[in-house]
């Protein structure tokens, strides 16, 4: 095995950067080497930029992370293997506060698309021999389910799927938050019942009173916006009636 591709091939290195906004970034680390070489290190660099809980089940103890790092392994496996070795661009992932960017230059197959992705689909690896390398190795399948299991992971984890793009190269992002104004939108929400889920992200709890004056509307509307914000697990109700009721989001 080649020690060193770089040397030989340009557009085989990585990156991972740890961003604060688009233009502040905090961490960058540029991982080199073979492909086996490659996956370790993104991930520790990955890992380095997130964080842990720990709880105890039984006698042994379970890591929680931001982020299912099995799903994590399975983007950045994804990236290695169907990435287009012939450009000179490298692997980037980028770790923000509330989600990671993961791009790699090499567009999905014609036979593919990106609807297919969250669903059973066949697998038309861009790198045959890099695929076959890794299956032997016993870190892929050989049945396309790799994007799958990442929705999968992530629903699991109670966070939103996984987006799977094309702008320029192929492109996942995973979201840490679930309460964010995309997302919701995405669940239907209209804008009064997103603008009070931000306003409880900030103040931990809502009531109808402030949901009216919020978004000046009527205590029957604002009754009817809760019924639909609890129906779809966004908020939960906490009392029955009266002065002392109000609305928190919902436990994951």
């Amino acid at each position: 095995m080649v020690k060193k591709p770089q040397k030989y091939i340009h557009g085989a290195g990585a990156r991972v950067g740890r961003f604060k906004t688009p233009t502040i970034i905090l961490d960058t680390i540029d991982v080199s080497g073979n492909l086996f070489k490659q996956l370790d290190g993104l991930m520790e660099a990955i890992k380095k930029h997130l964080n842990v809980r720990f709880e105890i089940k039984g006698i042994e103890r379970e890591d929680i992370w931001d982020y299912p790092l099995e799903a994590i392994r399975e983007a950045v496996i994804n990236a290695l293997i169907h990435r287009d070795y012939l450009s000179l661009a490298d692997i980037q992932i980028k770790i923000y506060d509330n989600k990671i960017w993961f791009f790699n230059p090499g567009k999905l197959p014609e036979e593919i698309t990106i609807e297919m992705l969250k669903q059973d689909h066949g697998s038309i690896p861009r790198n045959r021999h890099i695929a076959n390398v890794f299956f032997l190795a016993g870190l892929i399948e050989k049945w396309g389910s790799g994007t799958k299991r990442m929705v999968e992971l992530c629903r699991k984890a109670g966070l939103p799927e996984p987006e799977f793009k094309e702008e320029g190269g192929f492109v996942v992002e995973f979201y840490k938050d679930i309460y964010t104004e995309e997302h919701l939108a995405k669940l239907g929400l209209n804008e009064r019942q997103i603008k009070a889920v931000m306003y409880v992200k900030e103040k931990g709890r809502i009531t109808n009173k402030e949901y009216q004056e919020l978004n000046k509307v009527s205590k029957k509307t604002a009754s009817r916006d809760f019924e639909e914000l609890v129906k779809k697990d966004v908020l939960k109700k906490v009392g029955i009636t009266g002065k002392g009721t109000y609305y928190s989001l919902k436990d994951l």
